[in-house]
């Protein structure tokens, strides 16, 4: 990355790269009973085929289950996570028109009551008395539950289900930086979502047909330090479900990327990294989204809100920029066909991390 307050930042490989990935087609374990990477489990898949199976490494192992749901009108998340030494649970909302914007962080000392799967279909929550958080798995989807008593001066209750379609793909990737170090990634866009948040006295409904989920999955053990890009989008266009997942900076030199498009519920694997680009002295003009030796990916990102978190506790240092904008421009299918989006809501973001 550049260094900050540097101009135009281009986070990717040096030069175009397209990756031979091999494709899982069956259950694996992510780990060998000395809990170093298996390089079996190496690759990717259109289904969460990996078991988690991560044990020892303190404090390198993170975990973590994030959701955000969109729509036209608004945007929730809420996520839970563990990164060994301490524990986080944090919810936001965002209403485009109005720039209303709520957010939340509880943190947990070593991560005592945070329980998270090993798998991505398995049941994950915490209690709190600053906020409850539980993702349970039933009716074919998770369904999310969220209270907190003083979320931004207001009580906040969620209650929101979010649906996996039947043959509904997403993209899981194994990135192996070594043996040692390793991360198991289930990006999943595009998932129908039902239910509402309460913020107070106010009342703000998700619609089937309107509302559409992403889970970002992260199981791994990571290196002290990390920088990274991620881009992701969900929505409708045209009678068709459009969304992507796409990074850059830390999975470059490792043979793997988290680059797909997903169109119909049809993920098209993107193997070859993506650069992005933008002016880190003024974040909040439009970045450039593109593969690096295609045209698979082209695409204008203008943010409309950023969203700043940082975190300092001496040894442990986070400074994210997440924004949040529309997507323009043009993907390309494993078909060949040319995909074009036009102001689709989603983010992208800046992050550097020493943890």
């Amino acid at each position: 990355m550049g260094a900050p307050g540097s101009g135009e930042v281009r986070c990717g490989s040096a030069e175009g790269e397209v990756h031979v990935e091999a494709e899982i087609t069956g259950p694996t374990l992510l780990c060998d009973p000395r809990g170093r990477l298996r390089r079996e489990s190496v690759g990717w898949s259109r289904h969460p085929l990996h078991t988690c199976n991560i044990k020892g490494r303190w404090p390198r192992k993170k975990r973590w289950n994030y959701w955000c749901i969109v729509d036209d009108k608004r945007l929730f998340s809420v996520t839970l996570s563990s990164v060994d030494y301490v524990g986080l649970a944090f919810a936001y909302f965002l209403e485009y028109e109005t720039r209303r914007f709520i957010e939340q962080t509880v943190m947990v000392p070593f991560g005592w009551g945070v329980v998270l799967p090993d798998t991505v279909n398995g049941d994950a929550r915490l209690k709190h008395r600053s906020m409850n958080v539980s993702f349970e798995q039933q009716h074919g989807g998770t369904h999310i539950r969220v209270d907190s008593p003083n979320f931004g001066g207001v009580r906040l209750s969620a209650d929101l289900l979010v649906e996996r379609p039947e043959g509904h793909e997403t993209l899981n990737v194994v990135i192996p930086w070594t043996d040692s170090r390793f991360q198991f990634t289930s990006k999943q866009n595009c998932l129908p979502t039902t239910g509402t948040v309460t913020l107070g006295g106010a009342t703000f409904a998700f619609e089937r047909g309107k509302a559409l989920a992403c889970l970002d999955y992260g199981r791994g053990v990571w290196p002290y330090a990390s920088t990274w890009n991620w881009a992701s989008c969900s929505g409708a266009q045209d009678g068709w479900t459009i969304g992507f997942n796409l990074g850059g900076g830390w999975t470059d030199g490792t043979g793997m990327t988290e680059n797909a498009v997903l169109v119909g519920g049809r993920i098209s694997k993107i193997h070859e990294d993506v650069s992005f680009v933008y002016d880190r002295a003024d974040i909040m003009k439009p970045w450039g989204i593109r593969t690096k030796v295609s045209r698979r990916i082209d695409l204008t990102f203008r943010p409309f809100f950023k969203r700043v978190a940082r975190t300092n506790m001496v040894v442990v240092r986070s400074e994210m920029h997440q924004l949040i904008g529309c997507f323009s421009g043009t993907v390309i299918t494993d078909d060949g066909e040319v995909v074009s989006i036009k102001d689709l809501v989603g983010w992208s973001e800046e992050h550097v991390a020493r943890w």
